[in-house]
């Protein structure tokens, strides 16, 4: 057995923000990550003919600081390409609504009720109030109904509304002017994930899934499913709640209990490439259903392709990949045939309710003391950048501790 520094449970986008954390800091660092891949939400199809698409996150921002960190600190910098503005759209049935944007919006909203409840707007405080009470008071509850609460739970891939309001969209006042104002990176967003898993100092193992978790005289434990033994000064979590809470059963059971708290659900994406000579839909879309079996769809066209367009449905939960390949079919005009390089991945997001953020400052308080780190997508947001900053944060309190 080789004893590292830090071992971190996990290897999507949180975990390897941590892990870069720590070698950059002239730690010696191990990634366990059960699946075969690294990356969790940020995850890129690529197909054969060089073209590629994300099936999870897919756009980053330049006030996403933290991530640019990461970008040149991996010698990446030069990978970051720019998105061109992406439209949205909504869809009734099979039918693609006119306009786009803000205008596409407003065609949809009930006006009478609009102009009674927007003055609200001046007045309304997020604080205490979820998603659907905030906006609903805002645009009115026929107009959430019928339009914006569609839009909104667009944005997470699953029902926003309820949602705590202030973790939906935030404002970031840090930016960086040197990067692109929305990017992605040449190959797609895996090609950071590869390029945090070469940085000196960091070991990543693959189909490992953690199943214990014990504290030792200096540190801690990790039991392997497949029966290894892994030591650490400093161990992070960086799994979904429920893995993360079924890991810190014995080893902090209070801790577990809190975690355990945390609601999830699941999202079903489907993902294809497709000659471009075969869709009619508009380029460049994030196209939004008013009610349908998916939350969903991203298109590839922010960074043009001549001869590809890529799609990326994201379902909602439990139903058969028959039905899901039928819909996107009947959505699209397309024949099952025409879809290339088909796959489907299911995710495992946070659901956070209102106490959220109660919750997680007891969850901290319970890590305070030691040397133990938690971090994820469920913490802050689900954003890119949320991740990035609560894993420089665990990172900043347990090497403070010495």
């Amino acid at each position: 057995m080789i004893k590292r520094d830090v071992i971190v449970v996990g290897g999507g986008i949180s975990g390897l923000a941590f892990a870069f954390s720590a070698a950059r800091a002239g730690r010696s660092v191990l990634v366990l990550e059960r699946a075969a891949r690294l990356g969790g939400c940020m995850s890129t199809l690529r197909a054969a003919s060089g073209f590629w698409l994300e099936l999870g996150a897919h756009t980053c921002y330049r006030s996403y600081v933290g991530l640019a960190e990461i970008v040149e600190g991996c010698g990446l910098r030069a990978e970051v390409v720019p998105r061109v503005k992406t439209h949205l759209r909504f869809l009734d049935g099979d039918r693609l609504l006119p306009g786009a944007n803000l205008g596409a919006l407003l065609r949809l909203l009930g006006w009478g009720e609009l102009a009674r409840s927007l003055p609200r707007l001046v007045s309304e405080k997020k604080d205490g109030q979820t998603v659907y009470s905030y906006y609903s008071r805002i645009v009115g509850r026929r107009n959430y109904g019928r339009v914006l609460g569609a839009m909104l739970s667009a944005v997470p891939s699953q029902s926003a509304d309820a949602f705590p309001a202030g973790m939906l969209f935030k404002s970031r006042k840090v930016r960086r002017r040197d990067f692109p104002r929305s990017f992605t990176m040449r190959g797609g967003l895996s090609t950071l994930v590869e390029g945090v898993a070469r940085q000196p100092r960091i070991e990543v193992a693959l189909g490992r899934s953690a199943g214990l978790l014990e504290r030792t005289r200096t540190g801690y434990a990790v039991l392997t499913e497949d029966g290894d033994r892994e030591e650490a000064e400093v161990v992070a979590v960086a799994t979904p709640p429920c893995a993360a809470a079924r890991l810190l059963r014995d080893v902090a059971p209070e801790l577990s209990t809190q975690v355990a708290r945390v609601r999830e659900t699941a999202v079903d994406t489907v993902g294809f490439a497709v000659r471009a000579e075969k869709v009619s839909l508009p380029v460049s879309t994030f196209l939004v259903p008013r009610e349908d079996t998916f939350h969903s769809v991203v298109t590839r066209d922010s960074v043009p392709d001549a001869g590809w367009r890529g799609f990326s449905f994201h379902f909602k939960p439990r139903q058969p990949l028959e039905a899901r390949v039928r819909r996107i079919t009947e959505v699209l005009g397309l024949t099952q045939g025409d879809l290339e390089d088909l796959t489907e991945r299911k995710t495992i997001l946070p659901s956070p309710v209102l106490g959220h953020e109660e919750l997680v400052r007891e969850i901290d308080r319970l890590l305070a003391p030691g040397r133990l780190c938690l971090t994820g997508n469920w913490f802050a947001g689900l954003s890119i950048e949320d991740c990035v900053e609560r894993s420089f944060r665990e990172w900043a309190r347990v090497s403070a501790a010495g």
